[in-house]
């Protein structure tokens, strides 16, 4: 695990579940401050934030619904108040509304955009203003495959998550002298509530085409998010890492 974390202080949206959880879980066991956002989970939130304290780290859940425009803000100013800085955000918090676009609503089309680009966008500015007064930060995107290839189904999804690839690239630019970085990671299919849904016959597909032979899980994804987010990591900006063990593109 990459070191130089001391005193820092992150914040994972969507971090009550799956790859966000995984990953806050790497930050709390490096020493980070972490918070993490639920929109309707707060048990798994709660028992989060009680077994990072009682392993002697600091956690706080912060009840945010990305789908209103305000939360990413709001969530951004809780993390500040409570301790001074941010050093690091994970744009995770996402939802599908999967459907061909011949049957797709423009509800599920808007709820889809608003919450996996639109928040990240908003909550990426309003990280920007401590990040710029430290002259230090990371941000990290969770973008997806369906982002590079497109998926059948998922126009929404794809679009927004290809929507983000393009924020990760246009934003590196604009703070790199500022000492922040900003980076995506890229998940191929992986063992989520966001893939439960998919057919099977999908995902016995991607995983017989892949070079690694598996879905992927929560754990394959987090370290590569958690160095991303690393002072190691400090000349990598811009970039979108695949996560997908190998499926061709």
């Amino acid at each position: 695990m990459p070191e130089g974390f001391s005193e820092q202080v992150a914040l994972v949206t969507g971090g009550s579940r799956g790859i966000g959880r995984a990953a806050a879980e790497l930050f709390a066991a490096a020493g980070v401050k972490i918070a993490i956002t639920y929109k309707s989970r707060k048990p798994e939130a709660d028992h989060f934030v009680e077994e990072v304290s009682r392993a002697g780290g600091n956690a706080l859940a912060i009840q945010a619904d990305f789908a209103e425009s305000a939360a990413p803000a709001v969530a951004v100013e809780a993390v500040v108040k409570e301790w001074g800085r941010l050093d690091i955000l994970v744009n995770n918090a996402g939802l599908t509304r999967d459907t061909l676009v011949m049957r797709m609503s423009e509800a599920d089309w808007d709820v889809v955009m608003q919450t996996n680009l639109r928040a990240a966008f908003l909550a990426s500015k309003a990280a920007l203003r401590p990040m710029l007064k430290q002259k230090y930060g990371r941000i990290v995107n969770v973008s997806s495959l369906a982002g590079v290839t497109g998926n059948a189904g998922q126009a929404n999804y794809s679009a927004s998550k290809a929507g983000l690839i393009g924020l990760t690239k246009a934003l590196a630019k604009e703070v790199g002298s500022r000492n922040i970085t900003v980076n995506a990671v890229a998940p191929g299919f992986i063992d989520t509530e966001l893939t439960s849904g998919l057919p099977a016959e999908l995902l016995e597909r991607a995983r017989q085409a892949a070079a690694i032979p598996r879905i992927g899980t929560p754990a394959d994804v987090a370290p590569a998010i958690v160095f991303l987010a690393s002072r190691e990591a400090g000349y990598i900006t811009g970039q979108v890492l695949g996560i997908d063990g190998g499926l061709p593109i």
